[in-house]
């Protein structure tokens, strides 16, 4: 199992996506989460320089259900531009999870599921 206190657990995302909730849930439980505001920075690998995470996980979610979950005043070309801003982390994400359809219960569980599973580093 994931070490909690010594692994540092990354979450990026665009607005809506679940991030803050996650965050929150997850600190609740003991793990060590660091909040990456990518989505905001021109910066490609911010997530990297400003977490080194040992696992990234990225929460995904389309414009309509973003603008729904929290009023956004935002356009589709805002949204784009957040998507891009965020395309290296998804890249690098050790987790992909859109957050559409399912609750906030449902992100944790999935997310402590993911983090529960060995990884070929922990195998001798």
């Amino acid at each position: 199992e994931l070490a909690m206190e010594n692994n540092v657990i990354g979450i990026v995302g665009p607005c809506a996506a679940g991030k803050s909730t996650l965050t929150a849930n997850l600190k609740a439980r003991g793990y060590h989460i660091k909040h990456i505001a990518q989505e905001h920075s021109y910066v490609a690998d911010m997530w990297l320089r400003f977490a080194h995470p040992d696992k990234l996980i990225y929460l995904d979610v389309s414009y309509l259900v973003s603008k729904k979950r929290r009023k956004l005043n935002w356009t589709i070309n805002e949204y784009r531009e957040q998507i891009h801003r965020l395309s290296h982390a998804r890249v690098h994400a050790d987790y992909y999870l859109k957050t559409d359809t399912i609750t906030t219960d449902e992100v944790l569980w999935l997310v402590l599921e993911f983090l529960a599973e060995p990884t070929l580093d922990e195998f001798p």
